[in-house]
């Protein structure tokens, strides 16, 4: 279903294209179609492939020397995937395994195993034709629709993980550019979007809110448009709905197997080393609000909105986190590779906290669900690129389940993604 309505999308927008170009009225096209517009219109842009990523040299040699020092539960390991500049979010293609990482500067990359030894043997900047502004969200539809959202629009591209080797793919928009957010919301801040397609087709898309705290002002147009929350839209951007709100940073959403949505919350900055929490949380249904900007992180109230009632039905979160460790993409472990006891659990990537006095994070954390499906422990599970010193040797920003099973981290200090697979005994 979501094919047929992107295929719909893109006739549409082909037939708009072959209009302009046919004589419309002065004044009224642009004076050069763009390259998104003629491959709407199946149109080739003329634009050469994008040069490959190097994958060996100094570079990558310092990422692996970085990665022996690397601490991990007994009968894992960690080794260098891919060298991709400025990684952050990753999208698996369901079929041929091709990875997409977005970033939060101007390219969108592919990652190709093509003799699946499991490292990559080409990185290259997707679709180079088009002009992207923090393309960081990438997700993919389980029909092969890759969406990629950046900072104030939302692209489509079908079939991406079979076409993206020509420069010229077949793109469709989802949300026009300065229709995601009003346009005089746009920030240099907490502007990474992240998506998931839901298991009813929408597609989920987190909005975080360009303050600390923001102004009183500010919370009707924020709630109305879904900044400082989560939006759900059709495959072709109709029926746009709020779908959670009360968020102040979510730069990790992934779905349960119960249909459910659960997300990280970096919380307010500037109340101290040890507070507030971050937070993993879980919306079980639309129209759901979980406690910013009156709360700061878990129960701690923000200074701001101390003194106004917070919503009698804010949701709590189902964990908090270290304090300022900035927990960013988060996936359900839905392989069979590594032992049952991380079957069905949480792996979240913490970025690293950026003004503690102490820096924290830095880590990839497991979080290990009961059988009544809240939050049993949140523990490390890989850590190693924080020093003792307090010096960044990566940053990890999110994971994601490659198709063996195996897992993989981006690194967007290091410019790389990583892969940790299980080689143990008994599972």
């Amino acid at each position: 279903m979501r094919s047929q309505i992107l295929a719909a999308l893109l006739a549409s927008a082909a037939l708009t294209v072959g209009a302009l170009a046919q004589g419309a009225p002065p004044g009224e096209t642009k004076g050069k179609t763009d390259d998104l517009e003629k491959l709407q219109a199946f149109k080739s842009t003329g634009t050469e492939p994008a040069p490959e990523v190097p994958q060996t040299g100094r570079r990558a040699d310092a990422i692996r020397k970085t990665l022996a020092k690397i601490k991990l539960p007994e009968g894992f390991k960690i080794d260098l995937y891919a060298v991709v500049p400025d990684a952050r979010a990753l999208a698996v293609g369901p079929n041929a395994g091709v990875v997409f990482v977005g970033t939060r500067k101007s390219k969108v990359y592919t990652v190709t195993d093509r003799d699946k030894d499991r490292v990559a043997d080409e990185v290259r900047a997707f679709a180079p034709g088009v002009s992207f502004k923090v393309p960081n969200g990438v997700c993919f539809s389980r029909d092969g629709v890759l969406t990629v959202v950046e900072q104030n629009r939302v692209l489509a591209f079908p079939a991406a993980e079979f076409f993206y080797e020509n420069p010229d793919v077949a793109a469709g928009i989802v949300v026009k550019q300065g229709e995601l957010i009003p346009a005089s919301e746009e920030s240099y801040n907490h502007t990474a979007r992240v998506c998931r397609v839901g298991p009813d087709g929408k597609t989920y898309i987190a909005l975080g809110q360009p303050y600390n705290v923001p102004p009183a002002d500010k919370l009707d147009l924020y709630t109305k448009t879904g900044i400082g929350g989560i939006i759900r839209v059709d495959a072709d951007g109709k029926n746009r709905e709020v779908f959670a709100t009360g968020i102040r940073n979510s730069v990790g959403i992934d779905f349960a197997p119960d249909k459910s949505l659960w997300f990280t919350d970096n919380q307010v900055d500037g109340m101290g080393d040890d507070t507030p929490p971050g937070e993993l949380n879980r919306a079980t249904k639309a129209g759901e609000t979980f406690g910013f900007p009156w709360y700061g992180g878990g129960a701690v109230r923000t200074a701001e909105y101390k003194d106004q009632t917070p919503p009698a039905n804010a949701v709590a979160p189902l964990a908090e986190l270290p304090p300022h460790a900035a927990d960013l993409g988060l996936t359900f472990y839905n392989g069979k590779q590594f032992p049952k006891a991380y079957q069905g659990g949480i792996f979240i990537a913490e970025h690293g906290s950026w003004n503690r006095t102490t820096p924290v994070g830095a880590r990839i954390m497991f979080a290990t669900l009961g059988a009544d499906g809240k939050v049993a422990s949140v523990k490390p599970f890989a850590e190693g690129w924080l020093t003792q010193d307090g010096e960044y040797l990566g940053r990890p920003v999110d994971v994601a389940v490659l198709l063996d099973g195996s897992l993989l981290v981006s690194d967007d200090t290091a410019g790389a993604v990583y892969r940790i697979s299980y080689e143990g005994g008994d599972k």
